[in-house]
């Protein structure tokens, strides 16, 4: 779970890698520092979120709000941008290792396993 942080976390946030949530209903943010695996991460929304890095972030790529299964969408600018291919727990970088184009997955072509349509 996401946690809100706390009322005086503004006066605390210049010690906190910081993060920016681009669309109320996306499921990533992105890193607007560079993040270490345990860092707290203080995503600037209105109220602002904080939660724990669960691997290195790199600046300006995207992390998970929230735990992701295999199959899930992952959602950036309010829309689908591709589909996480392997389970991405809650603060882990996502990027090309762990996600993929749908129309990718769905070509028999290419041999990759099949994703779930959600």
């Amino acid at each position: 779970m996401v946690k809100q942080a706390p009322a005086d976390c503004e006066e605390r946030e210049g010690t906190m890698p910081k993060a920016i949530l681009v669309n109320p209903k996306d499921n990533v943010a992105v890193a607007v520092e560079p993040v270490r695996k345990g860092d707290e991460i203080l995503v600037q929304t209105e109220p602002p979120l904080r939660l724990t890095a669960a691997t290195d972030v790199t600046v300006y790529h995207k992390f998970a709000l929230r735990d992701l299964s295999r199959g899930d969408s992952i959602v950036k600018y309010g829309e689908e941008i591709g589909v996480a291919t392997a389970d991405i727990p809650k603060g882990a970088h996502v990027h090309v290792h762990n996600v993929a184009s749908r129309s990718l997955l769905e070509d028999e072509t290419l041999r990759v396993p099949k994703v779930p349509r959600l």
